[in-house]
């Protein structure tokens, strides 16, 4: 006979759900993709690229859907969530993970670039949630995963536009907890401090830092961190998986730095 906590080990901590992750191409997306499929689930993997959520998706296999969508699209976003829905019958769980970097300050950032960094940010975290929330709400369950940033938690030097949209994730996930934890759903949002994916890239680029392979530059940011290092996608992934299953199932409203203690300082 099996005892229950041998079982559940054997069958997968998100054996039998499904699953939504916009942004799965790449970074933290792609690694959560992955280790959700690992963990049993079925994933649909939604990019702007459908090159990157094709590659992603073929990498997980028959367990996995490539969707392409714009996330500040509004008939994107419900193409998205109708899509998957039709694929795997309900979703269990969404991360709302797409993103862009955001460089500038309030004095200088263009009204252009800020609408741009604002409408990913921050609308597309909006936009994906307000596509998936009816169909949990009938359901009476589902899981909500905002991808916010430690830039949201404490102020970092060029990266106005950037903190300001992951300020209002984290808000935005506040109010939905309390919203519609009512109706059944848990939205909790995850904090990351300097991971180098691509997106983290992009943003020493645009300030003309160093790049992710420069070791003496990795040093010293590792060295603003409590733990000494800079973080990996895996540390998010694992985070966005114990949110996802139903380990955490009485948590909700929560806002999860993983920055290495950062953002006690």
């Amino acid at each position: 006979m099996i005892h229950r906590r041998e079982e559940a080990a054997v069958a997968g901590r998100l054996e039998g759900k499904n699953t939504l992750i916009t942004g799965a191409g790449s970074g933290l997306g792609r690694a959560t993709a992955l280790r959700f499929a690992r963990e049993g689930a079925r994933v649909a993997c939604a990019d702007l690229d459908p090159d990157a959520a094709r590659s992603v998706a073929e990498e997980i296999g028959p367990a996995a859907l490539a969707l392409t969508a714009d996330v500040t699209s509004l008939r994107d976003t419900e193409e998205m969530t109708r899509r998957a829905i039709a694929e795997f019958g309900h979703l269990d769980a969404v991360f709302a993970n797409a993103g862009v970097a955001g460089t500038g300050t309030a004095a200088d950032v263009t009204e252009e670039y800020w609408d741009r960094v604002i409408g990913i940010n921050l609308k597309g975290v909006w936009l994906t949630g307000r596509a998936v929330l009816p169909h949990m709400v009938e359901r009476g369950e589902g899981v909500i995963i905002n991808q916010a940033s430690m830039g949201g938690l404490v102020g970092i030097p060029g990266i106005f536009p950037y903190t300001a949209a992951k300020g209002g994730v984290i808000a935005m996930t506040r109010q939905m907890a309390v919203e519609y934890g009512p109706s059944g759903v848990r939205v909790n949002a995850i904090c990351p401090g300097t991971i180098f994916t691509p997106l983290v890239a992009r943003s020493r680029a645009e300030r003309g830092a160093s790049g992710a392979d420069d070791a003496e530059a990795n040093a010293a940011a590792a060295r603003r961190f409590p733990l000494r290092r800079l973080g990996e996608v895996d540390d998010v992934a694992s985070l966005a998986l114990y949110l996802a299953s139903d380990e955490a199932n009485w948590v909700s409203g929560g806002i999860y730095p993983v920055d290495g203690g950062r953002a006690a300082m």
